[in-house]
């Protein structure tokens, strides 16, 4: 399959819709082009009813009757009336599968296809990279109203310190963009991006918390940080580029899990460890409250299965490490490389 991307140049969503079409391809083969319109006359021979527009073989998969060429800034509504920059994960999954890449989004969905062993199990069928990522939306903040300046700060100010700024650290960065801190992180904690406590103090900015959970990260250079679940704490080594030591403990037996980043490889401790993805049914609201929580590490699939049996109100799936890892990478990687 041929996927183009056409864009203006220097749009936001270009960059976005490309780390979403790699999620949703989950490894598969395709080819991915890039191609940038400078001009309506150009627009018209290409297909392009905005910017970003993706064509899979030529064709666009969100296209509307009455769209019309344009080198405008093209807006996607998703299912549950929010607009966005560009399609989600989800949608982008879908198309393809339209499109004839099926077998991507089944090799995607059933985790024990792919690994026929008794240690990974699905529970039901659920996107992990949707239940961590801001319903597929990404975790990427937009570029305008200084969003993204205001959340790469945050999260460069967590893996430095070991926590949350104050507002007033944050000021000149969202001052660049006319802008006050207080406004940038409410619109920010509107959007998941990160949650704010009653004080307005910065309490989680995915993958950090400001306050103790059961997922403890060491950062190569000796910050120490929280993470907001074991998915979370997988992302940090490749949204920084470092290695990490993750220190967690099996919610059902109590035992340890530890991860040792060596050289860009992960060492899992026990080498059964597995994790369990999945958010409450029927809930809707930030990560922090829906999911985060049941997003665990597991000493084996027999103790997670045990305590699925004992949280029937949650959905999800156990992944085994390779899985676990590339959903942290394809979640947090891009967060501090999309400046």
């Amino acid at each position: 399959m041929r996927i183009t991307v056409l864009t203006v140049p220097d749009c936001p969503n270009g960059p976005v819709v490309r780390e979403r079409i790699t999620a949703a391809l989950y490894g598969r083969p395709a080819e991915v082009e890039l191609v940038e319109v400078t001009g309506p006359e150009e627009a018209e021979r290409s297909g392009m009813t905005g910017s970003p527009t993706v064509l899979l073989d030529g064709v666009d998969p969100f296209g509307t009757a009455e769209a019309v060429p344009s080198v405008s800034c093209r807006i996607y509504r998703h299912a549950d009336g929010e607009v966005d920059g560009a399609p989600s994960v989800a949608e982008l999954r879908r198309a393809l599968a339209g499109a004839g890449l099926a077998a991507s989004v089944a090799a995607y969905d059933d985790c024990c296809a792919a690994d026929a062993v008794d240690t990974v199990d699905a529970v039901e069928t659920v996107d992990a990279l949707d239940l961590v990522g801001r319903d597929g939306r990404g975790r990427l903040a937009p570029v305008e109203g200084g969003l993204r300046a205001v959340h790469q700060a945050v999260l460069r100010h967590f893996a430095a310190t070991g926590s949350a700024p104050e507002a007033a650290v944050l000021e000149p960065v969202a001052a660049a963009s006319g802008r006050t801190a207080v406004e940038v992180l409410a619109e920010l904690a509107r959007e998941d991006f990160l949650t704010l406590g009653p004080d307005g103090r910065i309490r989680a900015a995915y993958p950090f918390s400001a306050v103790p959970t059961p997922h403890r990260v060491s950062i190569a250079g000796g910050t120490q940080v929280w993470s907001m679940c074991a998915i979370d704490a997988l992302g940090i080594p490749a949204m920084l580029g470092r290695d990490v030591v993750i220190t967690s403990a099996d919610p059902v037996t109590g035992e340890s899990v530890t991860v040792t980043g060596e050289d860009g490889r992960m060492v899992w401790e026990p080498a059964a460890a597995v994790v369990f993805v999945g958010r409450r049914g029927g809930c809707s609201g930030p990560a922090a409250e829906v999911c985060c929580d049941t997003l665990n590490f597991f000493t084996g699939a027999v103790s997670a299965r045990t305590w699925i049996e004992q949280h029937p109100e949650v959905n999800g799936q156990i992944v085994d490490r390779d899985r676990a890892e590339e959903i942290g990478r394809a979640t947090f990687g891009p967060l501090l490389s999309g400046d």
